[in-house]
């Protein structure tokens, strides 16, 4: 009885990859034989310049795109004019937590509160909306950077009751201007 080892179906399957290499070259076993190991190479050369020039894709793996070498969400927050400490530049890392911010834990908590699959958590307010017509001061926020893999660049201000909304829901990642309730 013919039985399959392990060694044997790893020979047998790399059998059938170096046949297909020679397949492709188009130049046939003889060929590759009589050129020797060096006919090997150039084969091998050949099958990938002719898979590229005819679409077929490579049997390389791609390249590794740079989002995808940076484990985590990352954020840069910049805020201006709120007054006092709350102004600066802060580095935001969650998943996991670390940076210059200065409550990371509860920013990235108030993040992932607001991350809903499917909805951009940093979506600006819609257009045509009805919002109140009160002034939150002049305190803005850039945030940069990448969250649930998808590129973030959003702006907030304090201009009218929809932005302020927006800007209160991810409070402590931008700084609490709310009025202290006496």
């Amino acid at each position: 009885m013919f039985q399959v080892t392990p060694l044997r179906r790893l020979a047998v399957a790399a059998s059938a990859a170096c046949a297909a290499v020679v397949a492709a070259s188009g130049t046939g076993p003889a060929a590759a034989y009589a050129a020797g190991s060096a006919g090997a190479v150039t084969a091998v050369t050949t099958v990938t310049t002719v898979s590229a020039a005819s679409g077929v894709t490579s049997l390389a793996p791609p390249p590794v795109r740079e989002e995808d070498r940076v484990s985590g969400d990352h954020l840069t927050v910049t805020v201006r004019h709120a007054g006092g400490r709350a102004d600066g530049t802060f580095e935001l890392y969650c998943h996991p937590g670390g940076g210059s911010h200065p409550d990371v834990e509860s920013a990235c908590l108030a993040v992932d509160r607001n991350t809903r699959w499917g909805r951009d958590a940093f979506a600006p307010a819609p257009e045509g909306g009805v919002c109140t017509m009160r002034y939150g001061g002049p305190a803005t926020a850039h945030v940069t950077g990448r969250w649930a893999g998808r590129p973030v660049d959003a702006t907030y201000d304090r201009s009218n009751g929809c932005r302020i909304e927006r800007w209160d829901r991810l409070v402590p990642l931008l700084p609490d201007l709310r009025p202290a309730v006496r």
